[in-house]
This record gives structure tokens, sequence and C-alpha cells, in this order.
């Protein structure tokens, strides 16, 4: 696994704790299956790049950025 998916779960767990939300909400942000957003944060789903572009819209951040957060971890 490259670090770019070793790192993604655990920012944007790291993001969605920040803003004070439950799983469910940032599911429902992003119009993702509740279920499916932990997978994603526990690292066994790896999302397509339209699903991280969900997720970093309902997270309230640039896809570039959610990304650059992975990279430099």
């Amino acid at each position: 696994m490259n670090g770019l998916n070793e790192r993604f779960p655990s920012i944007v767990r790291q993001l969605r704790h920040e803003r004070g939300w439950s799983q469910e909400r940032l599911a429902e942000r992003a119009n993702l299956n509740r279920s499916y957003v932990g997978e994603i944060e526990r690292g066994l789903a790896s999302p397509s790049l339209v699903t991280a572009d969900k997720l970093a819209r309902a997270l309230e951040v640039d896809l570039s950025a959610l990304v650059a957060r992975c990279e430099h971890g």
C-alpha cells in the first residue's frame, strides 16, 4: 500500500473529528452510505476519485488540499 492509501483514512477521520461530526453526519453530507464511510476510515475500502471528492466537499476542503495532507502526513 502506498502512503496516500495508508494516510487517507486517518486524515478523513481527523477532519471529521475536528468538525465534531459522526460518521453518519459525514455520510449524509457526502451522499454516501455510513457503513462505507466507516470502511474508508478503517482502510478497508479505497474510495474512487469521485468519492474522495464527495468527502472533501462534505468536509469543506478542496480535494487537492485533502490529498496534499495525505502526501505530507
